[in-house]
């Protein structure tokens, strides 16, 4: 095994042809680890140094270890691009075939290396990944000393084959709600539709409609649309993943006025809530936002995906659809 280190933003360039083709054969895959968005990322937010570590065995590329240098509370700190926000997953892209020799290449790295930094500080971990399971034990045999904890949970629906069957998930009482918002929506004398957003419309103008009904659901929200880095990250990122057929952008409209929206990745045999917007102001008797996430899984349901997958964070609504517990981990070494 023998590990080349990147630290110029043209890794991206020389190891794209290899990326994805790389990540197909791993074992846990998510569209947070493709190439257009690793790199897209590390374009709008460059938090420190890169430092992309290609694990190679004879010529062929086996393992990938996206990762920088950065200073958090004042140690110098090597995290996976991404980490922390406006991602749910983060891992080690390695061939489902060599895991254990790749990920002792990469622990010999770090162990070679311990002078350049004070702390590995892993974030997002899905629960499910071979880095969980392998990597810190390589770490303490070359005498790091390791801490495996949960960060997050990222609440997820394993879907039925049926709408039927999806309500017989809920508890009676969500049950209820969910069929009294929709009838309510269904009875309304306003014309109610929603859609989703493919070629034949405007996407800047729809993404302009998003990041309103984003901004106006949630101050938080608003505030993260006002810091530059994020709102260009998001500007870029929706086009791009669109072009890949891995973005839904779905709209709730009221009288044709846009009430609910909501941005989902599709992406294997996943659909992935990344986020949303609704009008409190105008709408709220309306629940469009409920409303038209119970049409979103519907539609996942019958489009035949297994999973619907809020992503990071316990938002008390994510369980009333019948969201449960995904944890996600964090993996620190010193």
């Amino acid at each position: 095994m023998e590990i080349t280190a990147y630290t110029a933003d043209s890794a991206f360039d020389v190891l794209q042809r290899e990326w994805n083709p790389l990540l197909q054969r791993a074992p846990v895959n998510h569209v947070f680890y493709t190439w257009e968005w690793q790199k897209t990322w590390w374009e709008a937010y460059c938090p420190g140094d890169l430092r992309v570590l290609a694990c190679r065995q004879d010529g062929q590329l086996v393992g990938i270890a996206p990762l920088f240098v950065t200073e958090s509370v004042g140690k110098r700190t090597i995290q996976i691009i991404g980490c922390v926000d406006v991602t749910a997953y983060l891992d080690f892209i390695v061939y489902q075939e060599h895991l254990t020799s790749v990920f002792a290449a990469f622990a010999n790295y770090f162990a070679a290396c311990r002078e350049d930094f004070d702390v590995l500080d892993f974030c997002n971990i899905p629960f499910d990944s071979p880095s969980r399971k392998i990597l810190p034990g390589l770490l303490e045999e070359r005498g790091f000393s390791t801490d495996v904890e949960q960060q997050e949970v990222c609440p997820i629906i394993e879907l039925p084959k049926d709408w039927t069957g999806y309500l017989r998930m809920l508890d009676k009482k969500q049950r209820h709600e969910l069929r009294r918002k929709i009838r309510r929506v269904q009875g309304s004398e306003k014309a109610i539709d929603w859609y989703i957003v493919n070629g034949r419309h405007d996407l800047d103008e729809e993404v302009t409609h998003f990041v309103r009904l984003m901004a106006a659901s949630d101050p938080e929200k608003a505030a993260f649309l006002r810091n530059d880095k994020n709102l260009r990250f998001f500007r870029k990122i929706v086009p791009l993943l669109q072009e890949c057929g891995w973005l839904q952008m779905k709209f709730l409209t009221v009288d044709e006025e846009r009430a609910a929206a909501y941005i989902n990745f599709v992406y294997g045999d996943r659909v992935m809530v990344y986020n949303s917007g609704h009008d409190h102001r105008d709408y709220a008797d309306l629940s469009p936002g409920i409303v038209l996430l119970a049409y979103s899984i519907r539609h996942a349901i019958e489009q035949g995906y297994q999973t619907y997958d809020f992503l990071r964070g316990d938002e008390p609504y994510k369980y009333r659809m019948g969201g449960r517990d995904n944890p996600v981990m964090n993996i620190r070494a010193s």
